[in-house]
């Protein structure tokens, strides 16, 4: 455990790309096998439940530093983690001299759930009496499932391929997909130069990076495939070995959620991956992502679920035909072939084809990219035809072009404090409109898009103007407005405001507004009405 939280602070001191790269690199060319699989296994987003109860570790946490319970709940929320909490309040006896491995650690957080919370409280004590307050800091990550750490996949999977001298594609493909790190060794994983070991395996996705400037800079339209951006779930189509899998963008195995692209098993040549987007389709046409939202998360999906909100599938790239990885053909050789396995479907109605847009001159574009919500779309995708299926986020061959976010002006009515770094600033917002009663209805919460310094200023305002606290919650004085923006709407039971919208976020600050010139219910209700 020692050289794994060695790893983890200073991963978590650095903000450069090439020495986060380094430590990672180091640790894999020198960690047992066992803990860079569990290291690998955490890196990847992976987080094993050990099912204990965060309620029952704070007050055993709190019994052993001999505190009461309000001065740790005081001491959290000043820390903002609660794992670092704990492992700040506990009293070190000077026995933090474990010699346990990272994976001894995982298998011995592995004995709690078959537990009796008096076993737990025994077992989780003695493991904190043996660890030193940074590894106490890294085992709570582990034991409450809350680890995360600064690091994309596409470092570990730098680190990984500069330290096995492996090509890096071949390593983001080898740690996509459903592995259980109790079932396969490191090895395995990724030195194994086997293909065939996991039919299911999806291929990482190529992301598209926004459009920069005017999209006449892109030079020769007669390069480019332009498309409707879908507001859909990305996802991977596979069919092998005569098995369909279903893998969404966040590697989610969602084939069970999707009876109705089972057909596929039927008319998909084996060997076959295909990149699209599922969306929810009526009448031959797509519907808002709301209608598909519906369906997201239910663990039974009734008769009544599947007719209110059917799916299709739109098919927009292949990466393996016939059992070969064709990633490296050019865009328009892909498409291609993607037009001639939808040409031979003779069932076509939820598998359709994202076609191409027709224009010859930029400026069309540029005419017809307003009308992308009339269309259920976010905006234009543009391919250089010429390009290559890359991994993650390239610049260069695929470009998104989105529309800009709906948005209306809100009044901050609640605040609170954020975690991590932002543990002491006021960083997390409610927001409001004016309803016909002339009272303020909140409608959204958001937390992104205020620069550092502006996130100084409304925390400066908000302690100051403080009219209740509810918890970690506070009213705040209702004078400060902002624009905030959202992707889409759609009508809300669960909601006061009887609206919920996607994605919200902060786009500025309306220093010139006063808080009663901020939008009303009606306006919100005005644009439900436009785009539902």
């Amino acid at each position: 455990m020692k050289q794994f939280a060695e790893l983890f602070m200073n991963l978590d001191r650095t903000n450069k790309t090439n020495a986060k790269v380094e430590l990672m690199k180091n640790y894999f060319l020198t960690a047992p096998d066992e803990d860079k699989m569990w290291a690998l296994t955490l890196f990847t987003g992976r987080r094993p439940s050990f099912k204990v109860n965060r309620t029952q570790v704070k007050e055993w946490a709190a019994a052993e530093a001999n505190i009461p319970m309000w001065l740790f709940q005081e001491s959290y929320q000043s820390v903002g983690d609660l794992g670092e909490t704990i492992s700040l309040i506990l009293p070190r006896n000077g026995s933090d001299d474990s010699d346990k491995s990272l994976s001894e650690w995982f298998y011995y957080l592995g004995l709690l759930p078959k537990m009796t919370d008096e076993e737990k409280h025994d077992h989780i004590l003695q493991a904190w009496s043996q660890l030193s307050q940074h590894e106490t800091f890294v085992f709570n990550k582990l034991l409450m499932g809350s680890f995360r750490i600064g690091v994309s996949q596409t470092l570990v999977v730098r680190a990984l391929a500069e330290a096995t001298s492996t090509d890096s594609n071949v390593i983001a493909h080898r740690v996509m997909g459903q592995w259980n790190p109790l079932e396969t060794t490191f090895e395995k994983l990724i030195l194994d130069k086997g293909e065939n070991d996991n039919a299911s395996r999806p291929y990482p996705f190529f992301l598209a990076y926004p459009i920069e400037g005017d999209v006449s800079n892109l030079g020769n339209p007669e390069d480019w495939f332009v498309e409707w951006k879908w507001d859909g779930i990305r996802s991977q189509i596979i069919y092998r070995n005569n098995e369909l899998f279903i893998w969404t963008r966040g590697e989610e195995l969602s084939t069970d959620k999707f009876p109705e692209l089972h057909f596929l098993t039927s008319v998909l040549p084996n060997g076959t991956v295909l990149d699209g987007e599922i969306v929810s389709y009526f009448d031959n046409k797509p519907m808002p992502f709301n209608v598909l939202q519906t369906r997201i998360g239910r663990k039974n999906l009734s008769k009544k679920v599947l007719e209110e909100a059917p799916v299709a599938f739109i098919a927009y790239d292949i990466m393996e035909a016939n059992g070969v990885d064709i990633r490296n053909l050019s865009q328009m050789q892909r498409r291609t072939q993607l037009e001639e396995i939808h040409k031979n479907m003779a069932v076509q109605s939820v598998f359709n084809l994202s076609p191409l847009v027709k224009f010859e001159e930029w400026s069309e574009l540029q005419d017809l990219h307003p009308t992308s919500r009339e269309n259920i779309a976010e905006g234009f995708m543009i391919k250089r035809k010429s390009g290559t299926y890359q991994v993650g986020r390239k610049k260069g061959d695929w470009w998104k072009w989105k529309i800009d976010p709906l948005s209306v002006d809100a009044v901050l009515i609640y605040a609170q404090k954020g975690a991590g770094r932002r543990a002491e600033l006021f960083t997390d917002y409610t927001f409001a409109v004016w309803g016909e009663d002339g009272k303020l209805i909140p409608f959204a919460k958001a937390y992104s898009g205020l620069t550092d310094v502006e996130i100084g200023q409304v925390d400066y305002f908000i302690k100051r103007n403080v009219l209740e606290k509810f918890g970690p919650v506070r009213t705040v004085k209702p004078e400060l407005v902002f624009e905030i923006g959202f992707e889409g709407i759609n009508e809300s039971t669960r909601h006061k405001s009887g609206i919920a919208v996607r994605f919200p976020r902060i786009l500025r600050w309306r220093k010139d507004k006063k808080a009663a010139e901020a939008d009303t219910l009606e306006s919100l209700k005005g644009i439900l009405e436009i785009y539902k």
